[in-house]
């Protein structure tokens, strides 16, 4: 046997009868021989680590808009804690760990600069609208690669664009990203609120913290436990109520003292201007666009093209073509 045969013999063994076998996989778009080292969920996983929309995660906001200390969370820093969190999920229902992995690491691919404030911008300009889970099933499977995409498995790309949104994803390791990534946006999200000095440990919710926790850690941990209780050796994947309602309240209270802030109106009407200068020259200028780009153009229209390389944008490359574009240049001692 390979290895990749003995890890499906594993996968056969020893996980849940609802968890989703690798040998199972509806397969690719496009068929590729099996690898003789990883199963093809492992596969997924290495070619988003690999691929440039994930390195760029690093560059993207993920609440406060180009912070200056080192140690808030970006768009990277929080899909590493999102598939921590997810795999611990999928470990303790005995679900498929790499499955898991795979989709949370390519969720958020097809965030746009600035984080939701651009998403947002982008959503108001682009015709038809804009949703990040969307994009992020695109990068993988047409933007990235040189237009040829990853040729990821369906469960990957499924559960990538519906880790949020209405429809959930057909895989229980999917809802367990899905629940992953909303247990660490809002606690991270908090965390970085009171390093920025908006939030005090003592504003938060008393209800909700009685139930999860006073600290970072705390609440974690209590919502994983929560899911793992509530969802051992069922067919579905979910929190307690209570611990639910808890965290909802959190998101309720973050919106209210943090995301919708003055601060966070006016930066983001920043961003919303300087994404709505990008897209409205790109759509008058498409040449200037990189050549993948003007690919894009000529197979499916110019918005689509634009919309496609504002969204792939980092924040800093964003506020750099800006300057570049509408900003003339200050020439030391010329008077």
């Amino acid at each position: 046997m390979t290895i990749r045969e003995m890890l499906e013999q594993r996968e056969r063994d020893t996980l849940s009868p609802f968890a989703m076998l690798s040998t199972a996989s509806r397969g690719r778009e496009r068929p590729v021989s099996p690898d003789d080292m990883r199963t093809a969920f492992q596969r997924d996983r290495d070619r988003i680590l690999h691929c440039k929309s994930f390195r760029r995660l690093k560059g993207k906001t993920q609440v406060f808009l180009s912070p200056q200390g080192d140690h808030y969370r970006t768009r990277l820093t929080h899909t590493l804690e999102v598939t921590q969190v997810a795999r611990t999920l999928a470990r303790a229902l005995r679900l498929n760990e790499d499955l898991a992995e795979a989709v949370a690491m390519g969720h958020d691919l097809g965030h746009t600069p600035f984080g939701h404030a651009g998403e947002a911008a982008l959503d108001e300009i682009i015709e038809g609208g804009f949703e990040h889970r969307e994009q992020s099933r695109r990068v993988v499977e047409v933007l990235e690669h040189d237009g040829e995409g990853l040729n990821l498995t369906w469960e990957v790309r499924d559960g990538i664009e519906h880790h949020s949104g209405k429809v959930m994803p057909a895989t229980l390791e999917a809802c367990c990203v899905r629940l992953a990534d909303r247990i660490a946006y809002i606690n991270h999200d908090i965390d970085d609120a009171i390093r920025a000095g908006l939030l005090r440990r003592e504003d938060l919710p008393r209800h909700a913290i009685r139930c999860v926790g006073e600290t970072h850690g705390k609440r974690v941990d209590a919502m994983i436990r929560s899911v793992i209780r509530h969802s051992m050796d069922k067919d579905a994947v979910a929190m307690e109520p209570d611990v639910w309602n808890a965290l909802l309240e959190l998101r309720e209270f973050m919106f209210e003292r943090v995301y919708s802030r003055d601060w966070a109106n006016n930066e983001s009407m920043k961003t919303h201007h300087i994404i709505r200068e990008l897209v409205d020259y790109y759509m008058a200028h498409p040449g200037q666009m990189p050549n993948e780009y003007m690919e894009i153009v000529y197979r499916e229209g110019t918005q689509r093209g634009v919309c496609d390389y504002v969204a792939c944008m980092t924040d800093a490359y964003a506020i750099k073509t800006y300057q570049k574009l509408f900003i003339p240049p200050f020439f030391d001692g010329i008077g």
